[in-house]
């Protein structure tokens, strides 16, 4: 444990589940895409809570309630320094970005939203930030359009030109693709986006994890992250908005805390952010939000892209080395964000993740919430090992150690 420590500059023994083995050997963790490993901190932080903190916040005058609402407003505050949104109440705790889309979705989408109207978005996206913006084209008869990608998986100048026009009211893009792990130009598409007097909506679900962001410099109007993507727990999720653009949209759920009075036939609803938090609310993963915060900060978003720039990049110099493994998107390893996405020819990536995961390799293998992007590649599915900073050369060696192993396991030669 020692030399990896003084290696990475990072206490891997934070991490309880990688000191532990899959089918009997080391597990060798590589899908923090779909959630990251949760360190002792947040993990600490959040069993305190439920220890000796718990009770419903904004609701009781007794002191372990106004303690509870201390620690949940608290948590919102630490997210908004975070991404350095301008006011506290722009941040909007939700389950997770899928949440926060659909929350977007039903409160500007179908209301700001008309027939002849056109959102954009790129065709890389996830299914959370695609399928509720093609819900609302359906429903206000408005047009979905595509931002489509160059063979380096990147979405070209004139994309951006051609497709954000005078009609286009919402732009919908992803700052890093889950699938290829590209950072999309996303101050240029939001500047062109306001240009045309769109409001724009950036998911920051695999970048926020790996590098810093400003959605003020960035002007987004909104942004979605989730918690569990970062060493949150699962549960946990923002949504930030210009104050403004929130303060004209309808409440998404209605219930308790979320009211200002209700009569027998009529109500009014609160302030924001309590306007779109409807009901008792995931204090504790609020509260390992903020402790996952502090612990990235802690480590220093510079250290972290070190990490995870060195570690793609090895990784993807030793897939290149062996001939029958594809390797999708950017044809170098600088344009991308702790992801490599990959097939092995004859085999399907299915297969490839179990004969991994039989060494103690996890690895995601399908379509990755992204069957549009898919099909605009001419597949169905890829292999995808996605790194964090708590993994090592050690993990990468590994990793490609076994995927030499797969055909030879299917009786194909090398």
């Amino acid at each position: 444990m020692a030399n990896l420590l003084t290696r990475e500059g990072v206490n891997l023994a934070d991490f309880p589940i990688l000191q532990t083995k899959a089918n009997g050997k080391r597990l060798v963790y590589l899908d923090s895409a779909a959630t990251s490993q949760k360190p002792l901190p947040v993990i600490e932080a959040v069993q305190k809570y439920y220890e000796s903190q718990n009770a419903n916040p904004h609701r009781g005058n007794y002191e372990l309630s106004v303690e509870a609402t201390e620690m949940y407003e608290g948590a919102r505050e630490t997210t908004r320094a975070f991404i350095h949104a301008e006011h506290v109440e722009e941040i909007i705790f939700t389950r997770n970005a899928t949440e926060s889309l659909n929350l977007l979705a039903y409160s500007y989408g179908m209301h700001f939203i008309n027939k002849g109207d056109e959102i954009v978005i790129s065709i890389a996206e996830h299914h959370s930030n695609l399928i509720p913006w093609q819900q609302v084209a359906k429903a206000r008869g408005a047009t979905l359009k595509y931002l489509y990608l160059d063979e380096n998986g990147r979405i070209p100048q004139s994309e951006i030109e051609e497709k954000i026009t005078a009609k286009t009211k919402l732009v919908g893009i992803t700052h890093v693709s889950n699938v290829l792990g590209t950072v999309n130009p996303v101050k240029e598409i939001i500047a062109k986006a306001h240009h045309v007097g769109a409001v724009a909506v950036v998911d920051l679900a695999q970048s926020i994890p790996h590098f810093p962001i400003d959605v003020q410099d960035m002007d987004a109007d909104f942004a979605v992250f989730s918690g569990h993507k970062m060493l949150s727990a699962m549960g946990i999720g923002v949504l930030y908005g210009k104050r403004e653009l929130l303060d004209k949209m309808p409440p998404f759920l209605f219930g308790g805390d979320m009211i200002e009075y209700v009569y027998e036939q009529e109500a009014s609803f609160a302030p924001l952010p309590a306007k779109f938090e409807a009901g008792t609310q995931n204090v504790g993963g609020a509260v390992g939000l903020a402790a996952a915060i502090k612990y990235i900060q802690n480590i220093g978003y510079d250290h972290i892209r070190e990490i995870d720039s060195r570690l793609v990049h090895y990784a993807f110099i030793r897939l290149r080395e062996l001939p029958y493994v594809t390797i999708y998107g950017d044809g170098g390893a600088g344009n991308r964000c702790g992801v490599i996405s990959f097939n092995i020819k004859d085999v399907h990536p299915h297969d490839v993740a179990s004969i991994l995961d039989a060494d103690g390799v996890a690895i995601r293998a399908g379509h990755h919430c992204a069957q549009p992007l898919m099909r605009y590649l001419g597949i169905n599915a890829t292999c995808r090992a996605s790194f964090y900073f708590y993994n090592t050369r050690e993990d990468v060696d590994t990793f490609v150690d076994s995927v030499k192993k797969v055909r030879g396991v299917l009786g194909f030669g090398a």
